[in-house]
């Protein structure tokens, strides 16, 4: 398992490099350019990935220089196996257009990587593990914890499920499941640094995006948009304290 996390770990900015110059298909800002949402981000907020890459190759390197691993990074090393390879397979599939099989496989993804971060992150019932797992996979997993609702907009609109001439009602509803989502794992991960601050710059990047477009209802989109950004920032402070303070009562 130490060896197919590392080969999984190094093949994501691989498979990333591919699709994003135009060998596989069309790449994921064309695609994204001929569905367009109400929740998509700026072009350069998906430069994230590049990080997310780096610093999964960097856990993948670790973890595979542990031989005698305990029972939570074993669990870790299988939840990320699954991650890393949905991951690659996802922008596969996405570049493809098989946009209800990659809904899935993201979705999938999400799962895989909130565990491991759960299982790498501070919470009520174990300590943080080495800085080498908890800030790799909580960062992917705070950044794919916003796309997989950017995902399902393009669907949505790919397949005309609900009006695309007036996104805007449904998109809030997006924006408030998104939003729970995102408060839920924040507060359970006690302030979790990594994963929020993927989340946030996720979130001013689709404040970014509808500022400056001109589709109807860009504007509010916009705002709830920074609104929640603002909101997980102030709710990641008031659990990142709460938690700490747990800590030194437990260590007092």
């Amino acid at each position: 398992m130490r060896a197919l996390v590392l080969v999984l770990a190094l093949a994501m900015p691989l498979v990333g490099w591919l699709s994003n110059s135009g060998l596989l298909g069309p790449t994921n800002g064309e695609i994204s350019g001929r569905y367009p949402t109400l929740i998509v981000a700026a072009g350069y907020a998906f430069s994230i990935w590049g990080p997310i890459f780096l610093l999964d190759v960097v856990f993948g390197i670790a973890q595979a220089r542990v031989r005698d691993a305990d029972a939570r990074l074993r669990r870790i090393r299988a939840l990320t196996a699954g991650g890393f390879a949905l991951t690659s397979l996802w922008m596969v599939v996405f570049t493809l257009q098989w946009f209800w099989l990659a809904l899935a496989i993201i979705w999938a993804s999400l799962a895989c990587m909130l565990g491991a971060a759960w299982l790498a992150s501070h919470t009520r019932t174990h300590p943080r593990g080495p800085w080498w797992q908890h800030l790799p996979l909580s960062l992917h997993a705070g950044w794919v914890s916003l796309a997989v609702f950017l995902n399902v907009a393009q669907v949505v609109v790919a397949f005309r499920l609900l009006p695309v001439d007036a996104m805007l009602p449904w998109t809030l509803v997006l924006f408030a499941l998104a939003g729970v989502l995102l408060l839920v794992v924040v507060v359970r991960l006690r302030g979790n640094l990594w994963y929020t601050l993927a989340a946030v710059w996720g979130l001013l990047g689709v404040y970014a995006k509808q500022h400056a477009s001109a589709l109807p209802g860009a504007a509010t989109a916009a705002d709830v948009a920074l609104a929640l950004a603002v909101l997980l920032a102030v709710a990641a402070l008031a659990a990142g304290y709460l938690g700490w303070r747990d800590m030194r009562a437990n260590a007092g």
